[in-house]
């Protein structure tokens, strides 16, 4: 089974490679050095978790993969933009992400903020631009929820949440909160976009998807947090120990590493848990959940 996986995950993240680079414009195309930052924060790096949990959703809703793709691309082009956005030296000030130079570093801070809209604005060029649901009123929906899951009430909100908490304490719940809105929320629209490219699902089931998504989301972000702490910086891509040299709220400074492994391997039960009802159909949403809050890098 774990092989089979490996198999699938592989020839996702194929795909979604090969149509990414077929939508982002060419290097050769005006502005040039726009362009090529552009594919280069995109193209060739990254596990592609995002886009993986959307393929797995729409298997289990029986959605068309060749709308899928789009949805999976326009999240991870959301989450691209938010890494360039992050590494910047008014946000984390890294200059390293997926074993490159970030960015800024690579080209330069205008350069790297103009990638980050760029990105953005391309996200939502491929959810409008093609039929990916079988009603309008459906693709509007998917269309709204990644921008809430994006903006000041997802993301970006977390991240402001984020940069407001430096050198604080924050009680499980605040950090929670935060995680929901920062990391939690484009993980849960990578779920149900994927799982809206159908009409198989009703609402009932759409809202056990999210909720499943939601403990993914914050599963994700406690390993996240125990890899800053435990790994190192070759093996993580990016710079290691940042958490903890910025002062930064975490898992790992709040609970311990024990008890944030614990909490991470309860995070996954309640998700299993929640896609009992689905049966075998969702089998890939629970090997990506244990890719998720298994993985070493």
């Amino acid at each position: 089974m774990a092989t089979d996986f490996k198999r699938w995950a592989k020839d996702r993240q194929a795909r979604i490679e090969t149509f990414l680079e077929s939508r982002l414009p060419a290097v050769d195309h005006v502005p040039e050095r726009l362009h090529n930052a552009m594919r280069y924060s995109v193209l060739g790096g990254g596990k592609r978790v995002r886009p993986l949990l959307a393929f797995a959703a729409g298997e289990l809703a029986k959605a068309d993969t060749k709308r899928v793709i789009v949805t999976a691309a326009s999240v991870e082009l959301i989450h691209a933009y938010s890494l360039v956005h992050d590494d910047m030296p008014c946000m984390d000030d890294d200059v390293l992400r997926r074993g490159k130079s970030t960015c800024h570093i690579e080209f330069d801070e205008a350069t790297a903020l103009l990638t980050g809209d760029s990105l953005q604005t391309l996200a939502f060029e491929l959810l409008a631009e093609k039929c990916l649901a079988d009603s309008p009123e459906t693709q509007l929906i998917m269309i709204a929820q990644l921008a809430r899951a994006s903006g000041s009430r997802g993301m970006a909100g977390g991240q402001a949440f984020d940069l407001a908490s430096v050198g604080k304490t924050l009680s499980l719940p605040e950090l929670e909160f935060m995680h929901i809105h920062k990391t939690g929320a484009l993980i849960r629209a990578a779920v149900m976009l994927g799982a809206r490219c159908s009409n198989h699902l009703d609402e009932a089931q759409l809202e056990r998807l999210d909720h499943f998504a939601k403990c993914v989301g914050l599963a994700f972000q406690v390993v996240d947090d125990l890899l800053d702490a435990e790994a190192t910086t070759e093996t993580l891509g990016k710079t290691a120990g940042k958490d903890a040299d910025n002062n930064k709220p975490t898992y790992v400074s709040i609970l311990g590493i024990g008890q944030a492994r614990e909490l991470a391997e309860r995070l996954q039960h309640d998700a299993d848990q929640v896609l009992d009802s689905f049966g075998d159909s969702a089998i890939r949403l629970r090997q990506v959940t244990d890719f998720i809050v298994k993985r070493k890098f």
